[in-house]
């Protein structure tokens, strides 16, 4: 090679190379770098705050607000009821009244009983009868509305004798709303009717419902409970109420997963409680050749009722946490952070990869540059 041709070919190779280190930081990227994401931290006015997570940390963060969590209402403990079913507005009733007497008020010649069904219980809890005008009966089980009719009966005809059915109107009934084999209104058998009895009779959960929950309407409050956690607990099988209805839903809390992992998505809970730990194994890991395992982060917004200028909480509306896993104390406290709903967890972009990338095209034009050489010569 010529003394001329390789000094065009340095110059070439040095213009390359500058113009190489100068675009270094627009190289395509899967995901930012740490350093980009939190270079407001030494800010004199910063706008989020970012915390260092670590297990010496740890407890004061636990004591910190969620955030982003809905449902998981106050469940009810489970009590005891009566076995037997108690009356109410709309439900019927059938009455048998028997009487041996030849000219009874009550039956037809020959016969010595006569039956009167589908009587409704009105709203002020009575039902109609002839001869005795309106009987209440509401707030009484089966047994004690016959005692009470019974009674009404024998000041006019002292021989009879009456047998008396019940028929639950929807007053009296549990609705069972998506969720199970066989959704439906649920007449209560009995006022010792739980929740789990119910779930039963309407044919369970299915197998294939991801991380179920639970959630029992009613009047104007809501308490909700995953599956897992009712079936697994004996104090939280709720005695249920007349007009209750309960709902067996999928889980729809989630996470939003990006950066160098192997699952950039929304990523829901399989579970009451994802740690951030456990948040990286759903994301596929992190990418050996990108990511960075300095610098995962999690981000999260508080509301601004949530905010402790004392530091007992967090200080600002927005706030990253950021994780060493290349330490064990890291580790460790990344199996305590729990994530919440809402939250967006970033595995961070390595600052080597884009060392490695530049390296890499270096050699690639040195590599050209030698088979000009090798061509001229």
């Amino acid at each position: 090679m010529s003394g001329d041709h390789l000094k065009s070919t340095v110059k070439i190779l040095a213009l390359m190379v500058g113009l190489l280190a100068v675009s270094a930081c627009s190289l395509p990227r899967g995901a930012a770098l740490e350093s980009e994401i939190i270079k407001e931290k030494g800010s004199a006015t910063p706008t989020f705050q970012v915390v260092e997570v670590t297990r010496a940390n740890m407890p004061a963060i636990l004591q910190w607000p969620d955030a982003g969590w809905h449902g998981h209402y106050h469940w009810p403990k489970t009590s005891s009821g009566s076995d037997a079913s108690v009356i109410r507005t709309g439900d019927r009733v059938d009455v048998t009244i028997w009487d041996s007497q030849e000219n009874s008020l009550i039956t037809n010649p020959g016969q010595r009983f006569t039956k009167i069904e589908g009587l409704e219980v009105d709203g002020g809890g009575s039902i109609f009868l002839p001869y005795v005008n309106k009987v209440g009966i509401r707030g009484l089980t089966a047994s004690g509305a016959r005692s009470r009719v019974q009674e009404r009966l024998e000041a006019i005809i002292p021989s009879a004798q009456v047998q008396l059915s019940l028929q639950q109107g929807r007053n009296n009934a549990v609705d069972v709303v998506g969720g199970v084999g066989r959704p439906g209104a649920y007449p209560m058998p009995s006022r010792n009717y739980k929740v789990l009895n119910v779930i039963a009779d309407a044919g369970g959960i299915p197998s294939n419902l991801r991380n179920p929950q639970v959630r029992l309407l009613r009047g104007s409050h809501t308490y909700e409970i995953s599956a897992d956690l009712l079936f697994e607990n004996g104090s939280k099988n709720a005695l249920l109420h007349p007009n209750d209805t309960v709902i067996v839903e999928e889980d729809d809390r989630n996470f939003t997963a990006l950066g160098a992992s192997g699952v950039e998505d929304l990523i829901y809970f399989p579970k009451d409680m994802v740690t951030a730990l456990e948040a990286v194994s759903l994301m596929g890991g992190l990418a050996d050749t990108r990511a960075d395992p300095e610098g995962v982060l999690v981000l999260r917004e508080y509301a601004a009722g949530a905010i402790s200028p004392s530091g007992a909480g967090p200080q600002m509306q927005q706030v990253v946490f950021s994780f060493d896993l290349t330490s064990a104390d890291g580790l460790f406290a990344a199996r305590k952070f729990p994530i919440n709903p809402g939250d967006t967890v970033l595995a961070t972009e390595s600052p080597v990869t884009n060392a490695r990338t530049i390296f890499g095209l270096i050699g690639s034009v040195l590599g050209v540059g030698s088979q000009v050489g090798n061509a001229v010569n």
